[in-house]
């Protein structure tokens, strides 16, 4: 969605269950029509072949296509376990729980993860995506 659509700005929490539907959805275009042009995504937990942060919209939309076609899993839930405010109006944690299976194997999973979340303007400007690195190793395999 280009920036001009944008008709009101929307809350973090708005900006939140719109990145989980993107998630569920599979949905690169959904999930980079989120960010700020120039936003940053970065993973603090990264894992070898995986970059530490994608740096702008377009690279979250490549980044998160790439990985989503390479991967076997299947999300079915975004389970939020709480949503924090902060002091900042801008910025929220979110403690969730990614669960899916591997349709090869039918194997299910559960990925605790956190987010902290910047949102302006309406759009992500910056992500911090802490995921729990072994989780997710398990549920590829």
């Amino acid at each position: 969605m280009p920036d001009a659509e944008v008709a009101a700005p929307r809350s973090p929490y708005d900006v939140l269950d719109r990145y989980y539907q993107a998630m569920l959805d599979k949905s690169a275009d959904d999930l980079a029509d989120l960010y700020a042009v120039d936003a940053v995504h970065e993973f603090p937990f990264s894992v070898p072949g995986f970059p530490p942060s994608f740096e702008g919209r377009e690279a979250v939309r490549a980044g998160y296509r790439a990985s989503w076609s390479a991967s076997p899993v299947r999300v079915e839930e975004i389970r939020r376990i709480a949503v924090h405010q902060t002091t900042d109006p801008e910025v929220i944690v979110a403690e969730q729980v990614v669960l899916g299976t591997v349709p090869a194997t039918g194997a299910a999973f559960g990925v605790p993860g956190l987010l902290v979340l910047r949102v302006h303007g309406g759009r992500i400007s910056r992500v911090r995506d802490y995921i729990d690195t072994s989780g997710l190793g398990s549920a590829r395999t």
